[in-house]
């Protein structure tokens, strides 16, 4: 079986180190230049070039078209494919995926509609590369997605707002009221429609940092054992505070943090910070 995914997920280099994938990379138009997120461009080149431009980027969903191509050369090599992909509910990627695997009727393409994006989109992606290593059944590997989807939460602010509301991301109404009150919103992907929802508001940047794991508390108690990996967008000064504030409340199993990719970035600007959080407890053993 081979795995086939976008670049709408994130994990780090060393978690990256040794995958075998195809991953067909998604586009950003930039001052009037198309980029292919992590072909053409990588994270720190993209965020040095958003700091020189007072353009914003957009971004294109990939054709059906593209995605046959990446499944025909898949299927050379293995009939069986797994096809996992950004939420639905942020792109119309997956949308494009499903119709291109019709075109394909003599391979086995079993879509997945991640319901997510980045890093815990990655977790998804790294637990598939793990159990198709490992030989494990398409029915087995199902299950352990939907294991870690269900254990696994994102939770992000950002310290602009105006690049989620240009990419019509999130309520143009509520982005603007939120950026006149000068309000910094946390940010969370809802599992049942894979889309942005409110988790919570601070008045400043650093108030919304230390709201994160606040809002963490919510749900678990305090000491609780946590696998966690932080993610930004050419912050690494905030994700070392929203580290160490974390830290404060929790047991952390820490992943290494990394930048988001490029086609991510384009929505939300540079400064993000944000946290993929599970209960040990309820994350699954992964192969």
């Amino acid at each position: 079986m081979k795995i086939v995914t976008d670049s709408g997920f994130d994990l780090s280099p060393e978690q990256m180190q040794g995958i075998e994938i195809h991953t067909l990379p998604l586009k950003i138009n930039l001052s009037g230049t198309t980029y292919r997120s992590g072909v053409d461009i990588n994270k720190e080149e993209f965020y040095r070039l958003l700091e020189k431009t007072e353009e914003m980027p957009t971004t294109s969903t990939p054709s059906p078209g593209e995605f046959l191509e990446i499944y025909q050369e898949v299927f050379k090599e293995d009939p069986n494919i797994l096809s996992l992909h950004i939420s639905s509910g942020l792109s119309g990627t997956y949308n494009s995926a499903v119709t291109a695997a019709g075109m394909v009727p003599e391979a086995n393409i079993t879509l997945v509609d991640t319901r997510s994006l980045s890093i815990e989109m990655g977790w998804q992606v790294e637990a598939a590369i793990r159990a198709v290593k490992e030989g494990w059944s398409l029915e087995k590997i199902l299950e352990l997605l939907s294991k870690v989807r269900d254990a696994s939460e994102v939770v992000f602010t950002l310290p602009d707002l105006s690049y989620l509301i240009h990419g019509g991301r999130i309520s143009h109404l509520k982005g603007l009221l939120a950026s006149l009150l000068g309000i910094k919103p946390l940010i969370g992907v809802n599992k049942s429609d894979g889309k942005y929802y409110d988790r919570g508001k601070a008045r400043t940047f650093k108030r919304a940092l230390q709201a994160i794991p606040t809002y963490i508390a919510e749900k678990f108690e305090e000491g609780t054992e946590l696998r966690v990996q932080i993610g930004h967008a050419g912050n690494p000064e905030g994700a070392e505070q929203l580290k160490k504030e974390t830290e404060k409340l929790f047991s952390c199993h820490w992943l290494p943090s990394c930048s988001i990719s490029p086609i991510l970035g384009a929505h939300t600007g540079r400064g993000l910070v944000g946290i993929v959080f599970a209960p040990l407890e309820q994350f699954p053993e992964m192969p």
